[in-house]
């Protein structure tokens, strides 16, 4: 990020795997929280979908939503494969790691207008900080066409 002089702010913190345990870190750390789904469709391709760290994703609506058909959660082992991190560790910068068109990127259009995004380092012991511009900046850099989209949330 530095070469691409990409702004950016990071965290050092202890290991945090679930929303819920990241709850306490975030509370030092200025910005908007994610969470991520990394997802499969019916017709076998795959998405990670970054939402608000509260957000509770309508996985019945988000197919039309991003333009996808039925989708479910994708396995480790994939997320490995395509993205090479494990549960725990998911963020958009994965996508550094994924090879054009084998994943579709989606950020909440609430996060790609937002002044700071945080997210892991493709590591859940740090969070950097950026804007929702630069992530998008980042992944049209690594070769990917993200998406942004209005991600429906349960009532």
């Amino acid at each position: 990020m530095n070469a691409l002089a990409i702004p950016f702010a990071a965290y050092e913190h202890v290991a945090v795997f679930t929303v819920a345990e990241s709850d306490a870190v975030n509370a030092a750390i200025p910005g908007a929280h994610t969470k991520n789904l990394f997802l499969k469709d019916n017709g076998g391709a795959f998405w990670l979908v970054t939402v608000p760290s509260e957000a509770r994703v309508d996985l019945k609506a988000l197919p039309a939503a991003i333009g996808s058909k039925r989708v479910s959660f994708g396995k480790a082992e994939d997320m490995s494969r395509l993205l090479g991190i494990a549960p725990g560790s998911v963020t958009p910068l994965a996508a550094i790691n994924a090879e054009p068109d084998s994943i579709t990127v989606v950020l909440d259009e609430t996060l790609a207008a937002a002044e700071t995004v945080n997210v892991h380092p493709l590591r859940n012991t740090g969070t950097l900080g950026l804007s929702g511009a630069a992530i998008l900046d980042l992944l049209r850099h690594w070769g990917h066409a993200p998406l942004v989209a209005p991600i429906p949330m349960q009532a």
